[in-house]
């Protein structure tokens, strides 16, 4: 009989970029034996939950709300939100009131999670303090502002960060256009590995890759090797916390320090 990748350690739902292959591609690639990865696809705008006026809690997006609530029936171990820019824009709260709604939704006895959360959390186990930021080429100055502020208020001291440069051939594609015209499917990690080690400062204590739609998994080992630091990664960090939430410990090689956790 062949393996049918049948979740029967752990089934995990990720909610994702409606137009985003890289997601689904990296957590398969790390996920161990006996766990499935089930994603739900997110058109809605940023921040997929948006704060009711009183900020008493968010209102889930229609699509966010239609996964959830396919979740609920497929029998899943944990539930994470995807998606960094939302954790980070949506401001001070925000992961924690989506993590209450979704609850609300799929059901009380499923681990739910953000993909903020999950960064922090890796950041933390890792001992690291000052990481340095890498962030794909699409991401905008507001929204690495906001990450800044978002790891600051937690107690992080960014080292320094880094937008990575997608080529000549995309200098003069605005930021808002670089996606719509394929540079998610057009990714050089090579490219970003070599920006990355020449950029990346000696006060820093660790690398952090944000951005689940940045393709960043092929090359943490390299990195963690060339710069003897860890590396997270938003796939990487989202899948190691559901794991570990769920009580699934396999120790999984090649994808950095953090899934030796």
């Amino acid at each position: 009989m062949q393996k049918d990748n049948w979740g029967d350690k752990a089934r995990i739902g990720i909610f994702i970029v409606s137009s985003e292959a890289v997601p689904e591609a990296e957590w398969n690639a790390m996920a161990p034996s006996g766990v499935s990865i089930h994603a739900a696809r997110i058109a809605s705008p940023t921040p997929w939950a948006v704060w009711r006026p009183d900020r008493s809690r968010v209102g889930l997006s229609a699509d966010l709300l239609r996964g959830a609530e396919h979740f609920a029936g497929m029998q899943l171990s944990a539930v994470t939100t995807a998606h960094t820019s939302s954790s980070v824009v949506g401001g001070e709260g925000w992961d924690a009131a989506v993590v209450a709604e979704l609850r609300s939704v799929v059901g009380p006895n499923i681990v739910i999670s953000t993909n903020g959360l999950d960064m922090i959390a890796g950041l933390k186990a890792l001992g690291a303090r000052k990481p340095f930021l890498v962030v794909p080429p699409w991401f905008g100055e507001s929204i690495v502002s906001a990450l800044q502020i978002y790891l600051q208020s937690d107690g992080f001291e960014p080292s320094g960060w880094l937008r990575h440069d997608p080529g000549p051939e995309w200098r003069n594609v605005s930021i808002s256009e670089m996606y719509p015209r394929g540079l998610g499917f057009a990714q050089d990690v090579q490219a970003l590995y070599h920006q990355i080690v020449e950029a990346c400062p000696k006060s820093g204590d660790a690398v952090l890759i944000c951005g689940t739609g940045f393709r960043s998994v092929a090359i943490i080992g390299d990195l963690e090797k060339e710069l003897d630091m860890p590396v997270v990664t938003a796939n990487q960090a989202s899948l190691w916390r559901c794991l570990r939430l769920v009580g699934v410990n396999d120790s999984i090689s090649g994808y950095g320090r953090l899934l030796h956790l």
